[in-house]
């Protein structure tokens, strides 16, 4: 009885003095033994005006009710998904859209991008658990998403959404926001998880914790290096011109160091080659853009431009996505 009264108080982020009244609810709660637990918990006497087997029936029947229409929707008992719900992303990383404990029927959705160049498919796995690596996450099923168009890694725009209603049934779906194309899956109740499982992988993620949070640091450092080496390529060759020679050296030079590094696996070598590349490009961005407010300033009524005041793009919140490419295999060691 002690365990789920510390994991409702720990889940509602609330301290047992902020709890003003405690109602039993279940024959067990009868055994003096639970009560006088709870009583110790909470340091107050629970509530006993309420049966606690007749408040069951009675939860069911309006639920009951409620679902059919013959009782006012106003009256609503909500469930909430016991687990987080996620999907597996670039570098085996467990990335949630459903949070545990989310109140049904709910959807969610998140634009998710390809992780390789000319990427014409992606796999979605549908995953549950509250571990960070999608690995330690049970998988509720796969599948996938074909007809892309062949474009740059980070171009096109894949919104996956999960859709949650009463009866705990879940869709999900990935559409090309470019060419409409979706496929979708459904989870039904045959895939969800006893009692047990889900208490078992709740402990595990609190045990593994400190561990799974190291994992997915080392992930998200080479994700962070991958993704400065795709984007310094592609400014390296578009403004080639614009770079001074001892500032395209430096970027070359650091550039090439960091690339070394990721083909190992010591994390604070691609740490510190990402920071000295990142400098290095900050610097050299410097340089090009004080040349051009030169160059403005020395036209003739050339006058200061004020700051603009517009909103980030939406394709800030786009996520690289750990997508298997049709007809090559997915990567899933840290290399990815």
């Amino acid at each position: 009885s002690e365990k789920p009264c510390r994991q409702a108080l720990q889940d509602a982020k609330l301290k047992p003095e902020d709890i003003d009244h405690v109602v039993l609810v279940g024959g067990v709660t009868r055994m003096q033994m639970v009560q006088k637990k709870v009583e110790e918990i909470f340091k107050q006497k629970p509530k006993r005006e309420v049966d606690p087997m007749e408040c069951v029936a009675i939860g069911a029947a309006i639920q009951a009710g409620v679902l059919s229409g013959a009782i006012d929707k106003d009256i609503v008992l909500l469930d909430v998904t016991p687990l987080t719900l996620s999907i597996e992303t670039l570098g085996g990383v467990a990335t949630p859209l459903i949070d545990r404990n989310t109140t049904v029927p709910t959807k969610k959705s998140k634009v998710f991008s390809t992780a390789a160049d000319n990427q014409t498919s992606v796999e979605i796995n549908v995953l549950q658990g509250e571990r960070p690596m999608a690995s330690d996450n049970k998988s509720l099923g796969r599948f996938h998403l074909d007809g892309i168009l062949p474009a740059p890694r980070g171009l096109p725009q894949i919104e996956v959404s999960f859709d949650i209603d009463v009866n705990g049934i879940m869709n999900v779906s990935a559409k090309d926001l470019g060419t409409g194309k979706e496929q979708s899956i459904r989870i039904t109740g045959s895939t969800r998880l006893s009692d047990s499982e889900i208490e078992r992988m709740r402990k595990e993620a609190k045990e593994h914790e400190e561990e799974d949070k190291k994992r997915k640091e080392k992930i998200e450092i080479r994700n962070t290096a991958d993704a400065l080496v795709h984007s310094t390529e592609k400014t390296l060759q578009e403004l080639k011109d614009k770079f001074s020679s001892e500032d395209k050296e430096t970027l070359e030079k650091a550039l090439k160091e960091l690339q070394e590094a990721l083909t190992g696996d010591d994390t604070d070598r691609i740490k510190e080659k990402t920071e000295a590349l990142t400098q290095a490009f900050q610097k050299a961005s410097t340089t090009i853009y004080q040349q051009a407010a030169q160059q403005h300033q020395q036209q003739p009524g050339a006058a200061q431009g004020d700051a603009w005041q517009g909103r980030p793009s939406d394709d800030d919140s786009t996520i690289n996505a750990d997508y298997k490419v049709k007809g090559e295999k997915k990567k899933k060691d840290d290399d990815t």
